[in-house]
């Protein structure tokens, strides 16, 4: 059992502080003296298990060192060989894709790469209340139709019976979601969790998984005499569906986000140039912005808008359409977070009144809005720390979403729900996935599902853990300290951004802000005064206990970012959790 950080048992959000331990603190000695590195940046690299001798090619990834060989994943040869005859021989192409950020960008970057080799495609993207998730029969057969490939991306790996219906095309399936027992017959399957790869890149999403075929498909099209439109000026669609779905930032996906977000800067996408505008982003974004700006923004059209708004925003080229579509899609999003506001308080209100101590959080109601209950489970999980699922029923039919927590796979439990016939349909991937089921369902697949995360530990978990990186001062807690720091990241699923704790700080002002929220400005009795926020404090407990500080000191935890206002850049904290000191 470790020792609590700065002996913090028991924080005002009732966490307990983990500190380095023991080895990662002689690592972080090592690599600050033998890669000369500022100590809090060492200790970050040091968490991540990163030796002396590679920390430069660390903070400095290469793609080309990292971008793994398309061919090591099943299909990849069929799948790129049957594309580019395709293309040559100027077949009708249709791409089928989901209707998130993930499938949006999958799909633009396939319609962007065709349109440089001068090839149209077909988009189709599921309506998510009328069709539900991946690929169903009347739509693939409408397609095989009038078109001689059709590409599913970010779904499809369980769609057995959809493509089997898509009579006289060929599919592709480009995906990344936890596979059965059995695969669609189809050209190719290309999908890093297919049950037979070794998942060596399960940590790709599709976006991922279609740079690859396109790697595969420009290095073929090489031995031809023929030049290939540019892959590396399309990273930022991987970049961008990287975060958005939560991929761990590790390996090449690393790689992905730090070269996307820097061709992002370059402002060159017309979709994404509107969409940075309407969400006020004037500066160069970075992984937070992705996944809390764009993200749902693109998200917005598939939750409660028409579904293939944010993949025609992605895919445009033309700046006046993009223009359109982003400020159409910021004001669903608008929308959207009042509808996920109603259904959250509700949901979490149910599940309360259920009991928040069992492995499985869940809540169920009439009319929850399908597009928001998946957002919703995240919060639920969040708050909790146990996987979560909420579900909005119409009718007699229930659609939900999960999420869940790090060590336990939610996907290949509700994968086994579906097999035991207890729900309709489910599937996804170890953080994620969705089931369909009715209403006489919904007390055994719950009653089950629990027993299956309970077997895996969920219901072991308390309040996790807060790790720290190591302790800092006001004074020390510098822009250029920060540009370091930034040298380590992305920071984003897999890959959490560096805590620091602050100890004993006077609160020198608090001031409620904006729905529950609080400002604070603090010191250590130096010339340095830290100004910090600590959001939805309110719920949390941070601010009654803040503000009634008396002259207390209060050691105080969070991640330290620059706050850029009227030209200036300052420090702030971003306040995540305190205790007396």
């Amino acid at each position: 059992m470790a020792d609590a950080f700065l002996g913090v048992e028991h924080s005002v959000t009732g966490r307990k502080w983990v500190g380095l331990s023991p080895e990662q603190e002689r690592l972080s000695e090592a690599l600050a003296q033998q890669a000369d590195l500022p100590p809090p940046v060492a200790r970050v690299l040091a968490r991540r298990g990163v030796m002396p001798g590679a920390a430069q090619s660390f903070l400095a990834p290469a793609l080309r060192d990292l971008l793994p060989d398309p061919l090591t994943l099943k299909d990849m040869g069929a799948a790129a060989a049957r594309f580019l005859n395709a293309v040559t021989a100027g077949q009708r192409i249709a791409i089928f894709a989901d209707y998130d950020v993930d499938g949006g960008s999958s799909a633009a970057l396939l319609i962007d790469w065709l349109r440089q080799m001068g090839r149209p495609a077909t988009l189709y993207i599921p309506d998510r209340i009328d069709e539900g998730y991946g690929p169903n029969e009347p739509a693939m057969e409408a397609l095989a139709r009038n078109h001689d490939l059709i590409i599913c991306v970010d779904c499809g790996t369980l769609s057995l019976g959809p493509i089997a219906a898509a009579k006289g095309a060929d599919v592709i399936v480009l995906d990344h979601h936890l596979g059965g027992a059995e695969l669609p017959d189809c050209v190719a399957v290309v999908n890093p969790n297919r049950l037979d790869e070794d998942g060596a890149l399960g940590h790709l999403c599709a976006a991922g998984v279609v740079f690859l075929m396109l790697v595969e498909a420009n290095r073929r099209l090489r031995t031809e005499g023929v030049t290939g439109p540019d892959l590396m000026a399309m990273l930022d669609l991987v970049a961008l569906a990287t975060v958005a779905d939560v991929a761990q930032l590790t390996g090449v996906n690393r790689a992905f986000v730090r070269q996307g977000l820097t061709v992002m800067a370059r402002r060159q996408r017309p979709g994404l140039v509107a969409l940075a505008d309407v969400s006020r982003l004037d500066r160069a974004p970075a992984a937070y912005h992705l996944g809390f700006l764009l993200g749902p923004r693109v998200n917005a059209g598939g939750r409660i808008g028409k579904a293939d708004l944010g993949a025609r925003l992605l895919s445009t080229d033309n700046m006046a359409e993009a223009t359109k579509l982003a400020k159409l899609l910021d004001d669903l999003n608008t929308d959207r977070r009042e509808i996920e506001t109603r259904v959250r308080e509700a949901a979490l209100a149910q599940a309360e009144a259920r009991g928040l101590d069992a492995p499985l959080v869940w809540a169920a109601e009439d009319g929850w809005h399908p597009g928001v209950v998946g957002i919703v489970a995240s919060r639920l999980k969040e708050a909790t720390n146990r996987p979560a699922v909420v579900i909005g029923f119409d009718g007699d039919e229930g659609k939900g979403s999960g999420r869940s927590i790090t060590g336990v796979d939610l996907g290949a439990s509700i994968q086994k729900l579906a097999a035991e016939g207890l729900i309709t349909k489910g599937g996804g991937h170890r953080m994620a996935a969705g089931l369909s089921l009715t209403r006489a369902q919904l007390d055994p697949a719950m009653a089950r599902l629990s027993e299956l995360l309970g077997k895996q530990g969920a219901g072991d978990a308390g309040p996790a853990d807060l790790r720290i990186d190591g302790l800092l001062m006001p004074g020390g807690a510098t822009v250029a300290l920060i540009e370091h720091l930034d040298a380590a990241g992305p920071f984003g699923a897999g890959a959490s951004a560096p805590r620091f704790a602050f100890p004993a700080q006077t609160i020198r002002f608090t001031k409620p802000v904006g729905d529950g929220h609080l400002k604070l400005s603090v010191s250590d009795g130096g010339p340095v005064v830290l100004d910090a926020i600590a959001f939805n404090a309110r719920a949390t407990g941070l601010a009654d206990a803040l503000e009634a500080h008396n002259g207390r000191p209060f050691n105080l935890v969070g991640r330290i970012e620059v706050n850029h206002w009227n030209g200036r850049q300052t420090v702030q904290l971003r306040l995540e959790d305190a205790a007396p000191a």
